[in-house]
């Protein structure tokens, strides 16, 4: 706890166990940010975030760092959706994810939505170096506010590096106070709910794909390198998961 909210860091590493498994060597989280290892399958670990606390409220300071060494697989999930609220200290919070996969590792991050609620404001930033034969999975999802209910301030960027080329630098700002126009029919055209899936593999070298629609509201775009982007808008939450979901079957999971 610091005078202006609460600070709290979670870390992950995964590392081949060696007999076709991986273990969790380090598996720490702190305050808010609980984490809990599940069931795995095959060789992929399984670890849920579970949320201790509300929040992230103003002046709040999260943090999650993952890293997967060679040839491990990780699967990150949270147990419930996080709800940026409104707190007694007038400043912005901010929820930093930093995920790390080396080559021949995989990871897939797949948390549940942000909610920003009326009176929140809220900076996501997350930041991803994969090795040149890492893989990767990366689901983020925003709902701007709960049931007829106005958005807080919500500010996120994504940055994402393969190989160490920068091969995405996405920002968006939505709510009281971000530029104009972002409801507008160039941004999020009177929608709630706005999410991206990220996948990098190998093969996308060899094989790239096109650029397309996927639906009404969704497109894929091919990134420079293994690597494609899948943005999508939508009504409500449950709308966005569907759309997302479909669209990472249609790309083999």
């Amino acid at each position: 706890m610091t005078g202006r909210g609460v600070s709290a860091v979670a870390r992950i590493v995964a590392r081949d166990d060696g007999r076709g498994g991986t273990s969790l060597p380090v598996l720490e989280g702190e305050g808010p940010l609980a984490l809990r290892r599940t069931r795995g399958s095959g060789a992929e670990a399984r670890v849920m975030v579970v949320g201790a606390m509300s929040g992230p409220l103003g002046g709040d300071r999260f943090g999650i760092e993952v890293r997967v060494e060679e040839g491990a697989r990780l699967s990150v999930g949270s147990a419930a959706a996080t709800i940026a609220l409104p707190g007694q200290v007038k400043e912005e919070a901010r929820y930093d994810v930093r995920l790390d996969v080396a080559d021949g590792g995989e990871l897939r991050w797949l948390p549940e939505q942000l909610i920003s609620a009326k009176g929140s404001e809220l900076c996501v930033t997350t930041r991803v170096e994969v090795g040149a034969r890492g893989r990767l999975v990366v689901r983020e999802e925003q709902v701007l506010g709960r049931a007829g209910e106005e958005p807080g301030r919500l500010g996120s960027r994504l940055t994402v590096r393969v190989a160490g080329r920068a091969v995405l630098d996405q920002e968006l700002a939505c709510g009281p106070g971000a530029p104009g126009g972002w409801d507008g029919a160039a941004v999020l055209a009177g929608h709630r709910a706005v999410g991206q899936l990220v996948i990098v593999r190998p093969e996308f070298a060899e094989h790239p794909m096109g650029a397309r629609m996927l639906g009404d509201g969704a497109a894929l775009m091919p990134l420079a390198g293994p690597a494609v982007l899948v943005s999508a808008v939508a009504g409500d939450a449950l709308r966005l998961r569907r759309v997302l979901d479909e669209a990472l079957a249609q790309l083999g999971g």
